[in-house]
């Protein structure tokens, strides 16, 4: 059987909304990011930190939830701290309101290839998330979640086939993607809260 394990790579956000305090609103994401790992059947779920940022992973995690540290918030540090996995997944903790389904699509092509990129939902830089056959092809380049793109995957790999491109959605980046929250979409329960005012919707 194949083990696949979904990583929530808690890298440091560069934006938040006017008001918000930045530490409240990175813990938010990242609490609602692991929440919805843990509705997701057939895979295992972790996270990724730095040393620096323990503290946020033991605030939002599960009981029981794998956490690993890096020695930098990159895509390639995440891989290569994972052992005993067939497929991985690398994604981005600023995505509080991704449909599991969107999730589901980026690993779906390691049946046939050995990389699969999501990028983020408005054509700019960076990517929502990386999955990739274990161990990791040599010509994987280093990703930045927040600066590589497609292209930049598929430019290194050994032909373009190589790498699927699987559906986009949205970070929350900035004014532009916060205003297309849907507030009729169930989940980011605790990044609602926040936004709304409420305070956290509960504690682990």
């Amino acid at each position: 059987m194949v083990r696949r394990v979904v990583v929530a790579l808690l890298a440091p956000v560069a934006w938040s909304p006017p008001g918000v305090d930045p530490a409240d609103w990175r813990a938010a994401l990242a609490e609602d990011v692991v929440d919805l790992l843990a509705t997701l059947t057939e895979v295992e779920t972790a996270v990724a930190v730095t040393p620096a940022d323990r503290w946020l992973a033991e605030a939002v995690v599960w009981p029981g939830t794998a956490i690993h540290e890096v020695p930098e918030p990159t895509v390639n540090a995440v891989l290569a701290a994972l052992t005993g996995y067939d497929q991985a997944a690398v994604l981005a903790a600023d995505a509080p309101d991704l449909p599991g389904l969107t999730l589901g699509k980026l690993l779906r092509p390691l049946t046939s290839r050995p990389v699969a990129v999501a990028p983020v939902d408005g054509g700019g830089p960076g990517l929502l998330g990386v999955a990739a056959r274990l161990p990791v092809p040599d010509w994987l380049p280093a990703l930045d979640l927040d600066a590589a793109v497609p292209a930049d995957v598929r430019r290194a790999a050994p032909a373009p086939g190589d790498v699927a491109v699987t559906p986009a959605w949205r970070r929350l980046r900035g004014p532009a993607d916060l205003a297309a929250l849907d507030p009729a979409v169930e989940g980011w329960e605790t990044t609602r809260a926040l936004l709304t005012g409420s305070g956290p919707s509960h504690q682990r």
